[in-house]
């Protein structure tokens, strides 16, 4: 799917008349029309409430109200569509990137193309913008993008002469060398819980899940790159060379407070992910481009936020306006990074040296990390975009990845488990009265 969607996908997600309606709805009037205002915001990214804190000590004009929220995937959007649903949302709202579309096909967010000027865009990652961009509309202002990244102990790699691996082939054969070193260790995880994950891989290979072609959605799992994928992380599993905890979960954290995981494929939030969970081992670790298929920089991103206005909101313009300065100012990045608890990549390519400049590198030996994100966003591929069914997407190949990655082995395969997301996901579209090509 071009990530900018045609007028025809405009249909697709649930009608002109709905989006004309939800454009209207989007908020009028110039630049500060609405006067003094306080906002409500919802989010849980690291170090936004500093960032907030920031903006309300420097603003008179707008005050903002921040109330974290369990991340999206751990009942954050489940949140936000019942606030929305009854009418009592706030004004803005945290989402990542692949779980936008659906927001915009439901109507839950507002179209904010009258207030995302080509100057703001100028200033975002190409490929951030178009995935905020549905149907040459804007619904929501980048705040960061989130290319890949593996992180791995270097005092590990260096004792056991393991060299770090720069191709797919390569990390088997550290993934082999990591276990013949310490029969307990692994040199990452497949996380059984967390899909997106295993998108940002497809996505690196080469893969575009979602397309569109006149009036119908087209859906591709199956294709070279998709089943490349499936075929590597099955053998992987096949052969015990990496662990399968869930993401974020006790079991994942021990495992690496212990030293039984070695490795990490992340993105570049996940270098503030670490240095928050495992404080005690400052210095022991690094991070290096995510090993690609042939050795040349290619990634996909995982995860990555954006800031929405909801379609409950009577203050779109001031809201936009706090999303673009969260983007945009440097007083913001340097908020949300100084708190020690954020890595994040500013979509504003201007800001990227000052979040450098703010995040403490100590933790990876001085090693300058925000470059090696540069590199990371530079290789994404901009052709990747998503669908507006992404929670049955995602749901289902977290039902299924858990049995394939299951105790004793687990049962079926990664290739059916993704086919089954798509098929699940065609059934949900056709539920929507969407079309859906060759199903």
């Amino acid at each position: 799917m071009s990530p900018s969607w045609s007028r025809t996908t405009l249909a697709l997600a649930g009608g002109l008349t709905a989006l004309a309606l939800l454009t209207a709805c989007g908020g009028g009037g110039a630049a500060g029309s609405e006067g003094t205002v306080t906002l409500t915001y919802w989010g849980w990214t690291k170090g936004t409430r500093q960032a907030v804190d920031a903006f309300n000590a420097t603003h008179r004009d707008t005050k903002v109200r921040f109330e974290e929220i369990p991340s999206g995937t751990a009942g954050g959007y489940a949140k936000i569509s019942n606030a929305v649903k009854a009418g009592n949302a706030p004004d803005l709202v945290s989402v990542e990137y692949p779980t936008l579309p659906e927001f915009v096909s439901q109507g839950a967010v507002k179209d904010i193309t009258p207030y995302v000027t080509p100057e703001l865009k100028r200033k975002l990652l190409p490929q951030a913008v178009r995935l905020t961009t549905l149907g040459g509309r804007n619904w929501a202002v980048p705040f960061d993008a989130a290319p890949q990244v593996y992180y791995y102990r270097k005092d590990f790699f260096t004792r056991h002469k393991i060299e770090v691996p720069r191709t797919w082939d390569a990390f088997r054969s550290a993934a082999a060398a990591v276990r013949r070193a310490d029969p307990r260790a692994r040199v990452g995880t497949f996380f059984p819980d967390d899909p997106t994950t295993f998108e940002a891989m497809a996505w690196q290979a080469g893969a575009h899940w979602f397309a569109t072609q006149g009036d119908s959605w087209k859906l591709d799992t199956t294709d070279p790159a998709t089943r490349k994928v499936t075929d590597y992380w099955q053998g992987l599993l096949k052969d015990g060379l990496v662990h399968t905890h869930v993401s974020f979960s006790p079991g994942w954290t021990n495992s690496l407070k212990s030293g039984a995981t070695v490795g990490y494929l992340g993105a570049s939030w996940g270098a503030g992910v670490l240095k928050g969970t495992l404080p005690d081992q400052s210095g022991k670790w690094a991070a290096a481009p995510v090993p690609s298929w042939d050795g040349r920089p290619a990634s996909g991103m995982l995860g990555g936020s954006t800031t929405a206005v909801t379609k409950s909101s009577r203050h779109a313009e001031a809201a936009v306006r706090f999303a673009t300065w969260l983007s945009t100012s440097a007083d913001a990045v340097r908020a949300r990074v100084a708190s020690g608890e954020s890595s994040a990549y500013p979509a504003a390519a201007a800001l990227r040296p000052v979040a450098r400049r703010a995040f403490d590198t100590r933790y990876y030996g001085g090693q300058d990390v925000y470059a090696l994100f540069d590199a990371a966003a530079a290789s994404v591929d901009g052709k990747w975009g998503w669908g507006p069914a992404t929670s049955t997407t995602n749901t289902t190949l977290k039902d299924e990845f858990g049995k394939v990655a299951g105790a004793g082995g687990g049962t079926g395969s990664l290739a059916a488990a993704v086919r089954a997301g798509s098929d699940a996901t065609v059934r949900e579209l056709r539920k929507r009265g969407l079309k859906v090509m060759g199903r």
